[in-house]
């Protein structure tokens, strides 16, 4: 899936090419932008709108330019609006150097309250390709990396997708953007074990006294891509009938670790929701397979099958 970058960002990178380079033309600038023309005027037309006077004009010596004489107006953004900018930039930004130089002169030009926190943001958040968008609140987002930043124990309340809810003592390592979700990295000391929630589940959090020390050689992406599909409270075990090569780009991070076996590979992880994992995510994977682990699972899958069972049952009798 390509990388997208937020609107907001590429105006931004666009402000940015119109003052290295007066005279720039529409083909240019959506060159740079690696967009369409048609997408790259609608940038011009986004910084019109917020007051920034762009000049354009036909011809051999056209393109946009700033209005001589142009005075830029101040940047004036609330504590919420500066941190959705940075979320929106790490959301979409995957490695693209030019919108993160942009992104820091956002935050240089910010108020020092509120500029601390957009930074401690763009700086304590692990950023990995993959989209599918689950915008976390700010606020929320924000205390956590302002406690990773700090190595400040907190005490968080989770609701999973099966919709418990319970509270969990944790040092926050990291905030890791992957698979278009939120997540926070941490040591539970409830599970007294590595454990990635969801930030968009999260709903409050509470920073304490209590520091720590995270892992020397910590690797927040790795880390999260080995740990998410642990820790919940249904454990899984699947064995599919094809080699692991063919099996394991169907399977996703939170679904679990896959291993090659004997015969086939093995799914081994935990779940708070089987019904979704049998739904969702078993029955997107086109080999054999059959459930050796969790009850939960099992049961789960054993609805879905009945499901389908009685769909052909039914056309039949109409037939």
């Amino acid at each position: 899936m390509p990388n997208e970058v937020s609107p907001t960002a590429r105006a931004l990178r666009t402000l940015e090419i119109l003052q290295a380079r007066p005279g720039t033309t529409a083909d240019q600038l959506a060159e740079k932008l690696g967009v369409t023309e048609r997408a790259a005027r609608r940038y011009v037309g986004i910084l019109r709108e917020a007051g920034i006077q762009v000049e354009s004009a036909r011809g051999p010596h056209g393109g946009y330019r700033l209005r001589r004489g142009t005075r830029l107006p101040p940047v004036v953004f609330t504590q919420t609006e500066a941190l959705n900018l940075v979320m929106a930039v790490l959301d979409g930004q995957a490695g693209d150097e030019s919108v993160g130089a942009a992104l820091g002169k956002v935050i240089q030009a910010l108020p020092e309250n509120v500029g601390r926190q957009a930074a401690a943001l763009r700086d304590h958040a692990s950023a990995a390709p993959d989209r599918n968008l689950a915008r976390p609140e700010p606020a929320t987002t924000s205390a956590l990396v302002s406690a990773v930043a700090a190595r400040h124990r907190v005490v968080i309340t989770y609701r999973s997708q099966a919709d418990n809810q319970w509270e969990a003592e944790v040092d926050p390592w990291a905030v890791v953007t992957r698979h278009g979700r939120w997540y926070l990295l941490c040591h539970s000391h409830r599970a007294n074990g590595i454990r990635t929630y969801r930030i968009d589940r999260v709903r409050a959090v509470r920073q304490t006294t209590h520091e720590f020390v995270p892992p020397d050689d910590l690797d927040p992406v790795a880390a999260l891509e080995q740990n998410l599909g642990s820790g919940w409270e249904f454990p899984t075990r699947v064995v599919f009938d094809a080699p692991l090569a063919k099996v394991e780009p169907w399977i996703r991070p939170p679904m679990g670790r896959l291993r090659a076996a004997e015969q086939g590979c093995v799914l081994t992880g935990s779940t708070s929701n089987p019904a979704m994992y049998a739904q969702e995510w078993l029955t997107t994977v086109p080999f054999p397979f059959r459930v050796e682990g969790g009850e939960e699972l099992r049961a789960a899958v054993a609805e879905v099958a009945a499901r389908f069972a009685a769909a052909l049952e039914e056309d039949s009798r109409r037939g």
